[in-house]
């Protein structure tokens, strides 16, 4: 039986909805480290269903660093309002302005740099596992960095 609070654990931990997160447990024996694995695996095979999806709704995100020498912006679509009003998109949103001030991608390169504040995965992850978590398909549509 899975206990509640190691649910709970992963869910924080993932961002996973509570019935993945049991199943993913159940799936691990109990193992977080290998239920977080799991998670990852079927975020991937729901982000490669939801590509093909259209996306018509988003936000427009910017970040200026402190020395006011470098500033971002991007455009990032999903499928609803819904998604795009959340804390998580956001998020993402805000990661994407500040992955782009510190690497100074190519617009072709962005999704297959490693993400600054976890070298193991690439953007395209980061942005494949948001896709878990909200259900819907995203892309970047747009960005830009100035600097002085």
């Amino acid at each position: 039986m899975i206990s509640i609070d190691r649910i709970k654990q992963l869910r924080e931990e993932t961002g996973a909805g509570p019935t993945d997160c049991k199943k993913a447990l159940a799936e691990a024996k109990d193992d977080l480290e290998r239920a977080k694995e799991i998670l990852r695996k079927w975020g991937k095979e729901l982000a490669g269903k939801k590509s093909a999806r259209e996306v018509k709704i988003g936000i427009v995100d910017c970040y200026v660093h402190p020395n006011r020498r470098v500033g971002t912006m991007v455009k990032l679509l999903c499928e609803t309002d819904f998604v795009a009003k959340s804390d998580d998109f956001k998020k993402l949103a805000h990661e994407l302005c500040l992955q782009i001030a510190a690497m100074d991608p190519k617009e072709d390169s962005l999704l297959s740099q490693p993400w600054i504040k976890d070298e193991t995965k690439t953007i395209k992850d980061l942005i494949k596992e948001y896709i878990a978590k909200t259900g819907e398909n995203i892309e970047i549509k747009r960005f830009i960095r100035y600097e002085i």
